[in-house]
């Protein structure tokens, strides 16, 4: 018996017809704007992660705006190139 069957028969629900589940068609059910990129994240107190929403809806941007300008101005101020 499947895991599937086995928690409709606990539940009392039967005869539920199971769908299959598909990935999107891009490789690896990856978004197309996210092709070729890689994830940056970092570990920070609940407080900066609630202070850069409200940046960001303060500013009608996006959390991914904020933090592509903030790293912007790091590259500049450590003489590299703004590339992201």
């Amino acid at each position: 018996m499947s895991l599937s069957a086995a928690l409709q028969e606990a539940s009392g629900h039967q005869g539920t017809p199971s769908v299959p589940v598909t990935a999107p068609p891009s490789s690896g059910g990856m978004a197309p704007s996210r092709e070729g990129k890689k994830v940056i994240a970092g570990y920070f107190d609940p407080a900066v992660s609630r202070q850069l929403k409200q940046l960001a809806l303060e500013e009608d941007s996006s959390i991914q705006d904020l933090l592509r300008e903030a790293l912007n101005d790091l590259f500049r101020k450590r003489g590299r190139s703004p590339i992201a």
